[in-house]
This record gives C-alpha cells, sequence and structure tokens, in this order.
C-alpha cells in the first residue's frame, strides 16, 4: 500500500514538475516574442515623452564682472479643463491675481473647445504673483471640496536687465520669441541662446533624475567698463539739455586693442518693456546711433586729410599757406567757415583755427589719387567689423561714380560729401594714436563655455600711416588745442583732439542753421589709453562744436582717467623715472 502511495506521490511531483517547467518555458517563450517585444515598445510609449528642452540663455556681464543681462523665472498659469470643478471660482481667482477681466477669464474657460484639454489663461506671470496665487490654491484645495482644481502653473525663464536702460544700445534686447534683436543680444543670440535638444522625460517622477542636463547658452563677458558706461549716458543726457541738441552719442575706445569701453546712444529704452521701442525708433538704424547713422561729420575729417598729406610728404607741420579766405576747386569757390581770410599760417595753424581753405589746398595738392587711395586705407565706405548688429558703412564717393564731381576733393578734405559712423572716425583715427596701426573695435571681451573661459584676441586692421606720421599728427593735434585755448582740455593731462561743424544736407542744399557738432579727442598723447568720439545733433544753444561738443569731451575725458585710473601727466613721468 506504501509503496502504491509513494509511486502516486512520484507521478504528481513529476506532474507538477513538468508542468512548472511547461509554464517557464512558455513565459520565457511569450517575453521573448516579437509580440512581447511590441506590447514593450508600446508601455514605453505611455512610460513618458519626447520634449524639447531649450537651455537657459548665457547672461551678459561687463568686464569688471557687473551682471548686465541675466534671466528669471516666471510663468505660464493654465488650466486643466478635464481637472476643473468650479469655473466660477477659477474666473474669480485668476481674474483678480493676474489682472484680467472676469468675462475674458470666463470665455476662456468655458467657451473653449470641445478637443482643448488645457488653456493658457496668462504667460509670463512673475514670480511673487505665482507664489500668492499658489498659497491661495493649497489652501482651498485642502478642504473637502477643492474649488481651484486644475490651476497649473509651468516655470520657464525669461530675459531680464537688472539696470533696465543702462547700455540699452549696445546690448539689444530679447522678445518673447527668444530671438535677441540688436546689439550684442542679435550679433551673438546663437551662441547666447544655446542649442535646443530634444529629450525623453518620464512620467514616473522617481525617475526625474534620468533626465539628461542640456547645456546652458554661452555667458559673454563685455570690454565695457559698467561705471563709465553709466557716466557717459548721464553726461551725454545732460549735455542733450544743456545744448538743446535732439539726439547723440558718445563712444570711449581703448586705441591699444579696440576694446569699447562706454558706448552711449539716444534715446534709450527699458530693456524690461521692449513694447515701447515703436515709440522710440522711427527705424531700427536709429537704435544705436554710434554705428547704425552715417552723417557728413565735418572738420574731424581733417585731421585724415592731414595725416594722408603728411605720410605722402606733401607738406611738413611746418609749411606755410596765404590764406585768402577763398580758394577754386573744380570751378566751384571753396571759403571757410566764417569767410575770412586768415593770411600765413603754418599746417598746425590750418588745424587749430580750421581752415577750410587751407585743407581744400592741401587735398589738391595730394591729388586725387593719394587722396583717395589714403581714405580707402583708412576704412572709409566699409564696415569696421564691429561686433554688433546694425552697422551702416557711410559713403566715400569716388572719382568714377556718377555723383563725384572735382569739387569734391576739396569739400572731401574738410568732411563734407562724405559721410561716416561715429565708430568708423574712431576706428581710422586710431591709426594717429597707435603709431599708425588701426584697430577693429570691438565689444566682446571673453566667452564662458563648460567651465571654461576664450579670450577675445585684438585684431588690427593695417596700417595707413607710418608711426612716425603718426606721432606728429599727435603732437600738432596737442598743439593745436592748446593754442586755441580750448573747453575741450582737462587739467593735469595734455590730450589731442579736433573739433568739427557740419551744416546738415537737405534736398535744398545745406542748412546753414542747423548742424551736427562732433568732437574726437584721446590722451594722454605721450601713451594713449582712451579715445572719445561726441557727435550731437542739432545744438540750439550754438551750432559750434567747439562751445558744445569740446565741453562734453572734456567731461568725458575726467571721468575716463578716473575710471581707468590714469593718473595725472606730472605724476606718470615720475613713476617712470623711478
Amino acid at each position: 500500500m506504501r509503496q502504491q502511495y509513494a509511486i502516486r506521490s512520484l507521478i504528481l511531483v513529476a506532474f507538477f514538475v513538468l508542468a512548472g517547467f511547461a509554464i517557464v518555458t512558455q513565459m520565457i517563450r511569450i517575453q521573448s516574442s516579437n509580440e512581447a517585444q511590441l506590447f514593450l515598445a508600446q508601455g514605453s510609449r505611455y512610460s513618458g515623452e519626447f520634449q524639447m528642452v531649450y537651455p537657459e540663455r548665457g547672461e551678459i556681464y561687463d568686464r569688471n564682472g557687473h551682471l548686465l543681462a541675466g534671466n528669471r523665472t516666471v510663468y505660464e498659469v493654465g488650466v486643466s479643463l478635464k481637472e476643473m470643478k468650479d469655473p466660477h471660482a477659477l474666473v474669480y481667482t485668476l481674474a483678480m491675481y493676474l489682472g484680467l477681466k472676469q468675462e475674458d477669464v470666463y470665455n476662456q474657460l468655458v467657451n473653449a473647445p470641445a478637443t482643448w484639454e488645457y488653456v493658457v489663461v496668462q504667460d509670463y506671470v512673475g514670480a511673487e504673483t505665482v507664489n500668492s496665487l499658489q498659497g491661495l490654491v493649497k489652501q482651498l484645495n485642502d478642504a473637502d471640496n477643492p474649488r481651484l482644481e486644475g490651476i497649473a502653473f509651468k516655470p520657464h525663464f525669461q530675459r531680464s536687465y537688472p539696470e533696465d536702460s543702462l547700455a540699452s544700445n549696445l546690448l539689444g534686447f530679447v522678445a518673447r520669441d527668444g530671438r535677441g534683436y540688436f546689439g550684442i543680444e542679435e550679433k551673438y543670440n546663437d551662441l547666447l541662446a544655446g542649442n535646443p535638444v530634444q529629450v525623453w522625460v518620464p512620467s514616473d517622477p522617481n525617475k526625474a533624475m534620468d533626465i539628461p542636463r542640456v547645456p546652458n547658452g554661452t555667458t559673454l563677458v563685455l570690454t565695457v567698463n559698467r561705471d563709465l558706461q553709466s557716466k557717459v549716458e548721464s553726461i551725454l543726457d545732460q549735455s542733450l539739455t544743456q545744448y538743446g541738441a535732439e539726439n547723440g552719442t558718445i563712444i570711449v575706445m581703448d586705441p591699444r586693442n579696440g576694446e569699447i569701453l562706454a558706448m552711449a546712444s539716444t534715446p534709450r529704452m527699458d530693456l524690461n518693456n521692449y513694447s515701447n521701442y515703436f515709440s522710440l525708433y522711427d527705424n531700427g538704424s536709429q537704435y544705436n546711433r554710434s554705428i547704425g547713422i552715417a552723417y557728413e561729420p565735418g572738420s574731424v575729417f581733417k585731421v585724415l586729410t592731414m595725416a594722408a598729406a603728411i605720410d605722402t610728404g606733401t607738406v611738413r607741420p611746418d609749411t606755410t599757406f596765404v590764406d585768402t579766405g577763398a580758394i577754386d576747386v573744380g570751378g566751384i569757390t571753396i571759403r571757410n567757415w566764417n569767410r575770412d581770410a586768415w593770411g600765413q599760417q603754418d599746417m598746425i595753424g590750418c588745424l587749430q583755427h580750421s581752415l577750410n581753405v587751407c585743407l581744400a589746398w592741401v587735398s589738391t595738392q595730394m591729388g586725387i589719387q593719394n587722396f583717395y587711395g589714403y581714405m580707402e586705407k583708412f576704412g572709409l565706405g566699409h564696415p569696421t567689423g564691429i561686433d554688433l548688429s546694425g552697422e551702416a558703412v557711410g559713403r566715400l564717393k569716388i572719382p568714377g561714380d556718377g555723383d563725384w564731381y572735382p569739387v569734391d576733393l576739396g569739400t572731401n578734405a574738410f568732411g563734407q560729401g562724405v559721410s561716416v559712423t561715429p565708430l568708423q572716425m574712431l576706428m581710422a583715427v586710431s591709426s594717429i594714436t597707435n603709431d599708425g596701426r588701426m584697430v577693429t573695435p570691438h565689444v566682446l571681451y571673453a566667452m564662458l563655455r563648460d567651465g571654461h573661459q576664450y579670450n577675445v584676441p585684438s585684431q588690427y586692421a593695417g596700417s595707413p600711416i607710418t608711426a612716425q606720421t603718426a606721432h606728429t599728427l599727435n603732437d600738432m593735434l596737442s598743439t593745436s588745442l592748446e593754442l586755441e585755448s580750448s573747453q575741450a582740455l582737462v587739467p593735469g593731462y595734455r590730450l589731442a583732439g579736433k573739433t568739427g561743424t557740419a551744416q546738415i544736407p537737405t534736398e535744398y542744399g545745406y542748412d546753414a542753421t542747423h548742424t551736427n557738432v562732433s568732437f574726437i579727442g584721446w590722451g594722454p598723447v605721450d601713451e594713449p589709453q582712451f579715445m572719445v568720439y561726441v557727435w550731437l545733433s542739432k545744438p540750439s544753444a550754438s551750432i559750434w562744436s567747439s562751445e558744445t561738443a569740446a565741453p562734453v569731451f572734456s567731461r568725458v575725458a575726467e571721468q575716463t582717467v578716473i575710471a581707468l585710473n590714469i593718473p595725472p601727466d606730472v605724476v606718470r613721468s615720475q613713476i617712470v623715472n623711478k
């Protein structure tokens, strides 16, 4: 009997072992089958979703680490229509906190298309408002009747400018489409924005760590000195009021390497409220007049004419010229700014008294080929290559152009009939301050990416004149300022520079009642460390540069030597001699 039970037990054990083995085999077969792989793929499809992740935009700093452009977290406030339980409570709450009309919110929520599951009520809501709203939602939804069920908050970044309008003409702005407009924001938009990446985002919050990190956009460090930029903007604003000018621009550049230390222009806008753009500007060229608008500069151009004449050996500083008050060029009579005859003058006197007749004579002595050949070398009629968007190129008419006439050789010599931007003039004259080498202006100092800093090297745009010519012009322009007792002088520093007063061309000829006044200057003369260009448009207090732009230059130069910690000439000479 026992043997019979043992056999039955063995049979049952064998049966269950075989059944178990069959089950395991079947499980393995099912799990490894094509159908199983299909089901797994379908399951994975619902375990998360692919999302396009946009990196945080790179920040912008000045050369000393002051934040000029950053990002702040804002929120999209919306409602999940499937989860909404009390539309009236939601309408009242959202309208009150977001400053909207109740009827508009009600229409969004109640009259939404049947296929919609989610409605955006308002985007770009500040963190403070959202925190208050979240507190109320939590408080009411803790009750037995969650009346505010369905509200959702989606954070994202918005460009922010902590100093509002400071350096606005230089920085540009980022609109809600995420694209940069004007200035640095547009020129380096791709670097700043970074590369969006499509990533798999799991539905399981416990797997949030599996989401790959998307690198931020590149952070930029500018050559600009924030404190000097602020001072220059303040001086410009005061000057417009003091002299009754319509608009203006001031640029400060290091002539040794082309670094822009400050660039101010009017009008400026609050970059956090770019919606007022169209009320400030008629077109994009007005956004930054330093680079966007070309104009006839007047007598500041005489610096380039004299540099070319000395470099070709046409004249020397002691070359004399008898000014009779008029000269005929191409059959047209050219006269001085005050229509007077100044008698015998050397070349320093011609610059000091800004004599049109003398400079027209100089250009005719050089000849067409030399004069226009040098102006080409100075880069006139070509972009400077500044790393800002929206640069104009101006125009240098040359023989062969349909609207060039022989008289242009004379008038171009003193800055009439030729158009330049302030930055083009600054770049061209940098050759005089830098041993004959012309620098390429730039505003990018360094890029920060993945923990590494990449500095931007300086570039040079050629050597239009010799070092000896540059030294000669430096001394001539410094002497002419001192002899004139110019309002551009700064006590303790020997500076060089030139005024420029230009009548404004119209379709009916030149307007004698309105002028563009300019001044270009630099210092210290023995070792130039800064250049300044000033342009004021249509000043009403005086039409003369010597009474408007020159004193503005002096104020800017005073602030520049402070910002750059440049000791007075006497102190520097004592330091060198120790």
